[in-house]
């Protein structure tokens, strides 16, 4: 017989009962509960971890390493698996220790592939060895501890399952019991296996500056396949995101996908490898580029988060499963969340050029379209007359406002609206009292060049001092004003990341120190001033991840605001993060990114399916044009809970240069389900494709509701979801750039 230990994790979640507090906020009311259960054969040595639909299991075997036995569908309770065995070496030069699919593993003993933990002693010894001690279940979390063979280094292995969407989170700390430092030269979260196989495609997202989040695919063939940032932050280059699937599945929503990411917002790696054997491994953590953590006897070194997740109705599926646990598991106040408010912006408006008057004469058209909170970005602040000097001196510019801030807050708050502020704070200019004062604050190498970009450098946040200076303004600046929102840029990325102030062989910990510190602000911000929200920006995509997420309540997909550009963009970006978090802004046309004209009504309706903003220079707007603007705020409010926290189907992708586009979000209560259409070009007579829906109630009663546009004569006001999503509705769309968007209510 079989001797088990089950617990079954009750976790909270998020229900699809909202109680509206006000215009802009929404919390979600939790009435259910799902089970995610953690299993240990003690017989057989074998874990297993059932969440939601999908199934992981992974077992001790004879040498007591931890080797992967399954990820995937979930199978029945009475399935049973036999003990773990290592396997067989392949040949003299593929031993078994490299052959056998481990869940964690050291460099040492004939290991060829990618490991997860590598280490130099002071006796120049690096072979490391891990071994099964014990384990222990606490509820949905597993912690699993491993020992070298001979020597006092220990590594905890977490993970926790989500019951709701079975995203499984893992994470590693290690922690040295020997007498004397030692150097971690690569960490890793921890390896994913998947079932064996040769017909693997693997997607990704890559990107530059206003071109971010595009979805590339490859075969996944012998040999390694790496995804990285070496720029000390998250990059816009690769985002820490895949997901893998059969190369032969053509549809968003059938076949299966595993899929994952990484919570980390420092340099990171993760390498997708197809071994001799044809067994495909996925490993991931801070990059092992020009690392190396000095670890001292008895401290611990904590890697970040490596999320993974299974789903059998294909990338779209995957997808809607990372949008719900990002929203309901990682988010600040999850599952309490408020939806994000429409938002003005004055940077396209005044750039540089803030002032009390100017602010406020913005403001108050803003407020007349429905905005419902106001940022004054760049410009503000010390000497800041343009990019070339100011950073870093946070003082309010007393010829700009020469009473300090509170008249424009109390300005905006009379509006109606809340306050929000613009603020870089890793950053300092050379031309700054703070460089002149600390210019050893910054990464630098002594004796060589300081290399600028946007005319700035990068304060050294793993020092103690440079971490007090930031929190201590950020502080002050929230505590003497009532300010809502920051938007936290970082416009440019590391160079010559040296830390002189410590030893030669502590300088690379600067690659973890930093991020630590950079997280441990936040964390301390929001609990000091818990009403305060936080966006994260990064000239664009380059810092978005689930470890700033952690900390943030919304995120910046890119400057490019083209509202034809960003379908593309923001298709990608959905791929591995919520839309919830997207914030998209409605500007001027023609852009200063491919001077293309775009009517209004398109620039709403590409912004609108997502986090709405506007960042246009409203005193240039006509009447008609803030009419149309006040419109269309007042729909996207309406439609905002759905369109934030709601089900995507992405029912033609612009990818692959598509003349269309066309997403639909169905409610999480499946009331409402909004839908945007887009046609680049209409060519040769042909009508736009047979529009079908998904995710509907085959047998409820859906009513159409248009807000821009028209549907083909002869559509049904009122017809079933069977209807709606088999025999589908004709759009008319023809001509150039052009934008359609309904709504169906479900009433019976």
């Amino acid at each position: 017989m079989h001797c088990c230990t089950a617990i079954s994790a009750l976790r909270l979640r998020i229900a699809t009962l909202v109680l509206v507090l006000s215009p802009c906020v929404a919390l979600y009311v939790s009435a259910q509960t799902t089970p995610a259960t953690i299993q240990f054969d003690s017989t057989s040595g074998v874990f297993r971890i059932d969440a939601a639909d999908s199934t992981y299991v992974f077992g001790i075997n004879e040498v007591q390493g931890l080797q992967n036995l399954y990820w995937g569908r979930h199978l029945a309770a009475s399935d049973r698996f036999a003990a773990a065995h290592s396997m067989p070496e392949a040949s003299s030069f593929d031993p078994s220790v490299t052959v056998t699919p481990q869940e964690y593993v050291g460099w040492g003993g004939g290991l060829y592939v990618d490991p997860d933990l590598k280490i130099t002693f002071p006796d120049g010894n690096r072979d490391l060895v891990l071994k099964y001690v014990s384990h222990r279940i606490d509820g949905d979390s597993l912690s699993i501890v491993m020992k070298d063979i001979s020597r006092d280094v220990y590594v905890m292995l977490n993970y926790q399952a989500d019951g709701e969407t079975g995203i499984l989170r893992r994470s590693a700390t290690v922690e040295n019991r020997t007498g004397a430092p030692f150097t971690v030269e690569q960490i890793a979260a921890g390896t994913w296996s998947l079932p064996r196989g040769t017909d693997y495609r693997l997607r990704y997202l890559t990107g530059r500056w206003a071109g971010e989040w595009n979805v590339q695919e490859r075969h996944i063939e012998p040999g390694k396949t790496v995804l990285e940032s070496r720029r000390g932050t998250t990059g816009a280059q690769n985002n820490p995101w895949f997901a893998i699937d059969r190369k032969g599945a053509g549809d968003q929503d059938e076949g299966e996908v595993w899929f994952g990411a990484l919570g980390w917002s420092g340099s990171w790696q993760i390498s997708v490898e197809q071994d001799q054997l044809q067994q495909v491994r996925v490993t991931g953590g801070p990059n092992a580029f020009d690392f190396g953590y000095l670890l001292k006897p008895r401290e611990k070194l904590t890697t970040p988060d490596f999320y993974g997740g299974y789903s059998d109705h294909g990338i779209g599926g995957a997808s809607r499963l990372m949008h719900r646990y990002e929203i309901d598991s990682i988010l600040p106040r999850h599952p309490k969340l408020k939806l994000r408010p429409v938002l003005y912006n004055s940077w396209e408006a005044t750039g540089f050029d803030v002032n009390e008057a100017g602010q406020m004469a913005l403001a108050e058209k803003a407020a007349s379209i429905g905005v419902e909170r106001f940022v004054m970005d760049d410009g503000w602040f010390g000497e800041r007359k343009n990019d070339h000097s100011g950073l870093g001196d946070w003082y309010v510019n007393q010829q700009k406002f020469p009473h300090g801030l509170n008249p424009l807050i109390d300005k905006v708050h009379s509006l109606g609206m809340d306050f929000g502020l613009w603020v870089e704070p890793e950053m300092v200019n050379p031309n700054s009292d703070l460089y002149r004062n600390h210019p050893d604050w910054v990464l630098n190498f002594p004796d060589r060049p300081r290399t600028e970009g946007r005319n700035q450098l990068v304060l050294n946040l793993a020092r103690p001092d440079v971490r007090a200076y930031i929190y201590s303004f950020l502080d002050k600046l929230l505590t003497q004003n009532d300010i809502a929102f920051l938007k936290w840029d970082y416009n440019r990325n590391w160079s010559e990341p040296g830390w002189p102030a410590v030893t030669p062989d502590t300088e690379k910990n600067v690659y973890v120190d930093f991020t630590n510190n950079y997280y441990s602000i936040l964390a301390e911000l929001r609990q000091k001033h818990p009403k305060v929200e936080i966006e994260s920006c990064s000239g664009g995509g380059s810092r978005v991840d689930l470890g700033i997420m952690r900390y943030t309540d919304e995120v910046w997909p890119s400057d490019n605001t083209d509202a034809y550009d960003r379908l593309l963009i923001q298709n990608g970006f959905t791929y591995a993060y919520s839309p919830g978090v997207m914030m998209a802004w409605v500007t001027d046309s023609p852009t200063w990114v491919n001077s293309r004209s775009l009517s209004l009504e398109y620039r709403f309706l590409s912004s609108m399916q997502g986090s709405l903003g506007i960042g246009a220079n409203l005193n240039k707007w006509t009447r008609e044009d803030l009419d149309e603007a006040r419109k269309m705020v007042a729909v996207y409010k309406s439609i905002r809970e759905t369109v934030q926290r709601g089900s995507l189907y992405r029912l033609i992708t612009p990818e692959n240069n598509s003349e269309q586009s066309v997403t639909e979000t169905v409610s999480r209560d499946g009331k409402q389900a909004v839908t945007f259409a887009f046609l680049h070009s209409s060519r040769e007579l042909y009508p736009f494709p047979l529009l079908q829906l998904r995710g509907l109630e085959e047998n409820a009663t859906y009513t159409l509701s248009m807000i821009a546009g028209d549907v083909g004569d002869g559509t049904p006001t009122t017809a079933s979801g069977s209807y709606w999503m088999n025999h589908g509705l004709d759009l008319k769309l023809r001509g150039d750039f052009q934008a359609l968007a309904f709504t169906l209510t479900r009433t019976k």
